[in-house]
């Protein structure tokens, strides 16, 4: 049961982009268009889990025993730059479309604040291997939905007729706060 309020708290609750504020970058950059934001959705995922993966086990079994828990900001760091860029890797060479689509933003992955987030909050909140697994997991799908459902907004928006003075980032933020006010609703189901 622990499992399931930690995955629902992760992905909607405490929403890393809308509850948190981290990764905004990407989530403002990349949600232009529903399958570029897909795309960097996976991408998150991908990163997100694999980084909360080998953060804790180096955490667990190389920094704590070794007593240099001081330098887990710093490791994180490069367990994360080491995944973006196979990530980049794969794209480049399986998916050059998306590759190309998702252009400077990929590489920023590494500095999204919400990945590096992620592992330090696992740290912090004192979860096990699995519990930093699953927070990984669910805080990149939380992350994957929100940039998502910004993309199909903002994909509606250009249809539509915008006043002059809320034209581009004031619509968009806009709509990115309204999102942020729905996500907070969600609050008070989990303490």
């Amino acid at each position: 049961m622990n499992i399931i309020l930690l995955a629902i708290s992760a992905a909607f609750v405490n929403n890393v982009v809308l509850c948190q504020f981290m990764g905004i970058c990407p989530f403002l950059g990349v949600s232009k268009k529903i399958s570029t934001a897909a795309g960097m959705g996976g991408a998150v995922i991908f990163v997100m889990t694999i980084a909360s993966t080998v953060a804790a086990l180096i955490y667990n079994f190389i920094l704590v025993p070794l007593n240099l828990t001081y330098l887990n900001t710093i490791v994180f760091i490069l367990v994360i730059a080491a995944l973006v860029q196979f990530v980049e890797m794969f794209l480049k060479k399986a998916v050059p479309a998306l590759y190309q689509a998702l252009g400077v933003f990929l590489p920023l992955i590494t500095t999204n604040c919400a990945v590096l987030g992620v592992t330090l909050t696992n740290v912090q909140k004192d979860y096990n291997i699995g519990e930093s697994i699953v927070n990984g997991i669910f805080t990149a799908v939380g992350f994957a939905v929100a940039i998502i459902i910004l993309a199909g907004i903002r994909e509606k928006i250009e249809k539509n007729d915008v006043p002059e003075s809320f034209k581009g980032a004031p619509i968009v933020l806009i709509s990115a706060g309204l999102m942020a006010i729905a996500f907070m609703g969600l609050s008070g189901l989990i303490r």
